[in-house]
């Protein structure tokens, strides 16, 4: 009885401190850990291996726990101020666009992006020559926030005027292509997503166009280019965002792409040139060498730097070299390409250079073509896979053509070719062009996220191009009774860390097909979106007018626990975009609907750990002490009083016993 009553306080408290210790254990191992930032996707090869030489293709995720210490949430200099879709592409368009949202109420328009520009310009509903767009025409008298700029303010920057006293400006392009017209003030927005609300910027309000910008589709221009007019002087002259922007162009194959309106954290492997602002106002490059297969064209250095010198202009479509660069250049290539057979190019009245024999997987062309680098100052280098000088022969499959010509000026010209799947940051306060291999159609998930925004600004709640396709989904599935219950768009939901996102899609398919092929449905899905198998589920399905309605969803993977927000977006829009392909039992699909689901609260606390790292361990030590100091307190109680308990029935023999034992 005695030796119970001493010996088990002992026992008890050896137990609970043990207990403490494998709990502050488990806690530690937990803030230790190193989840991604981002959304979970394969990291491309660090190299693919063509014959002799090989092309980069650098990863797409980098270390969170670095990205998280070295650029902090909410740190406006190191993120980004707008993160914007590009649409279109350069074999069907030959350019590039982004949604821009003008005046209060605003009214929306598609502006090519170009970095050789420095007006940006949409058609104006007074305009006597402007041609059929996608977009009706920009309505000054159907704005509040509208101002006409007048010739005798210092916002006049281009010095002319009209008989009415309005300031005016005219820009004429090499194809021979005009612009002209009157500037104006207004609210400019750039998306919902967009951190940066709606600025009052000085744009063109076109009343004349000729040439290629009275046909294209697009409204107009975005100038990016460095000038008192430009989008980005105004932007950072007001100090609305950091000095630098970027451009991210997609593939031969899927086009679109993004672009970042202000400063974005350095990416490991991305490769910095400078770029002299004061020889003009292009971005230009110091182009020393060009290398086919590793072998140096026979050119003079000079040769690169006349005129302009290098230039990037993402409104180009194409590539141009002076004559004797090009010579040289197409001769290097055509001496690497081996069994390929000459064929004739897709337009007659252009003599273009084209070889067919490759296949048609743009991700297999280094097979058959040579790798192609530029080497900058400092023997940088930026490595070009062949859809960077290459366009997809639109008659004949297999074939593709040179996507770089001769130029009769002698200023070296790289256009949109050169830089699809490849990010590019134009670094404006340093001075210097970054360039980074990437998979531009999943640009989001490279990039630390955006800390979380308000509620959007006057004049910014209008869908993102990425978002807008949801409302003609819903309205889709409201033909009919759905069979499941109708979810939000991601426009629509205030969901800033996604622990799921939850899907419903219609297949041209039967009950008993599906049944049967689920789990197909579900690799395939897997594999179209570049998830892990685990992270895909199947919640339900069932049977409607000759169709399969189909429920399911996408987790995070287990060791990131979240999607970022642009993940998830991602998701929605290949499947929107139909860009994910399934065996053909499967027949047509659409998404109907879809919603993001939050993260659980385990999930947050996991997530958010460094946030609460400090709190969690200060609790747990107060928690250790207090339990410690009661411990001590009863067990100093019960030796203390042990013998007011045991006197009567204390036996010294059995003391001297408990002695020797």
């Amino acid at each position: 009885m005695e030796r119970c009553c001493r010996r088990r306080p002992a026992i008890d408290f050896i137990t609970l401190v043990l207990l403490l210790f494998f709990v502050a254990y488990l806690c530690f191992s937990l803030s230790d850990a190193n989840p991604n930032l981002v959304a979970h996707f394969p990291a491309a090869p660090r190299r693919i291996e063509s014959g002799h030489g090989a092309a980069f293709m650098l990863p797409l995720s980098r270390s969170s726990a670095a990205a998280e210490e070295e650029f902090p949430r909410g740190s406006r200099e190191l993120v980004a101020d707008a993160r914007m879709t590009l649409h279109d592409d350069l074999l069907t368009k030959g350019y590039y666009t982004s949604r821009v949202f003008i005046g209060t109420p605003p009214q929306e328009f598609a502006l090519i992006v170009d970095t050789g520009s420095t007006v940006t310009y949409v058609p104006c509903s007074s305009c006597t020559h402007c041609g059929p767009h996608q977009d009706p025409q920009f309505k000054p008298d159907n704005s509040s926030s509208y101002a006409v700029v007048q010739c005798n303010t210092p916002e006049c920057k281009t010095g002319r005027c009209g008989n009415n006293k309005q300031c005016r400006y005219e820009r004429m392009y090499a194809e021979m292509s005009t612009s002209s017209g009157i500037l104006g003030k207004d609210q400019i927005g750039f998306g919902q997503d967009s951190q940066l609300g709606p600025q009052a910027l000085l744009f063109g309000c076109e009343t004349r166009e000729t040439g290629d910008l009275y046909s294209q589709r697009a409204d107009g221009i975005m100038g990016l280019g460095r000038g008192p007019l430009s989008l980005v002087d105004q932007l950072v002259g007001s100090g609305a965002m950091a000095d630098s922007f970027s451009l991210c162009y997609g593939g031969m194959e899927d086009g679109g792409g993004a672009m970042i309106l202000g400063a974005i954290p350095p990416l490991p492997d991305m490769v910095f040139t400078p770029s002299d602002p004061t020889r003009s106002n292009y971005y230009n490059l110091p182009l020393k060498e060009i290398q086919v297969q590793g072998v140096p064209l026979k050119v003079d250095a000079s040769i690169f730097d006349k005129k302009y010198g290098t230039v990037l202009d993402s409104g180009t479509t194409y590539a141009y070299l002076p004559s004797q660069a090009f010579d040289a250049f197409e001769e290097a290539v055509i001496q690497q390409l081996g069994s390929l057979q000459a064929v004739d190019g897709p337009d007659p009245t252009y003599h273009d250079i084209c070889y067919a024999g490759a296949g048609t997987d743009p991700g297999e062309l280094y097979k058959h073509f040579p790798s192609v680098d530029f080497v900058f100052d400092n023997n940088m280098m930026m490595t070009l896979a062949p859809e960077n000088y290459l366009f997809k022969h639109t008659k004949i499959p297999g074939a593709y053509c040179l996507g770089i010509f001769k130029n009769q000026d002698p200023t070296t010209l790289l256009g949109g070719i050169v830089v699809r799947n490849m990010l590019v940051t134009y670094d404006r306060a340093n001075q210097q062009i970054g360039f980074l291999r990437t998979n531009c159609s999943n640009l989001w998930s490279i990039l630390p996220p955006e800390p979380p925004t308000g509620p959007p600004a006057p004049g910014d709640n209008q869908s993102s191009p990425s978002d807008s396709p949801g409302s003609t989904a819903s309205a889709s599935h409201n033909e009919g009774t759905p069979p499941f219950q109708q979810t939000a768009s991601p426009a629509n939901l205030s969901v800033q860390e996604v622990g799921s996102v939850e899907l419903i899609m219609a297949l041209s398919t039967n009950y008993s097909t599906f049944s049967n092929q689920s789990s197909v449905f579900l690799s395939g899905m897997a594999k179209g979106l570049d998830v892990l198998l685990s992270q895909v589920s199947l919640l339900d399905f069932q049977e409607e007018n000759n169709q399969v309605i189909v429920q399911w969803v996408i987790a995070a993977d287990p060791p990131a626990h979240r999607l970022s927000t642009r993940s998830a977006q991602v998701i929605v829009t290949h499947l929107q975009d139909h860009q994910v392909s399934l065996p053909e039992v499967f027949g047509t699909y659409d998404l109907r609907s879809w919603k993001f689901l939050p993260l659980s609260r385990w999930s947050w606390l996991f997530h958010h750990r460094k946030f609460n790292q400090g709190v969690i361990i200060a609790a747990l030590v107060g928690v250790i002490l207090f339990l410690a100091a009661t411990c001590s307190l009863v067990y100093w109680y019960i030796w203390r009083y042990k013998d007011k308990d045991t006197v009567k029935y204390t036996n010294v023999e059995q003391a001297t016993d408990e002695e020797t034992l």
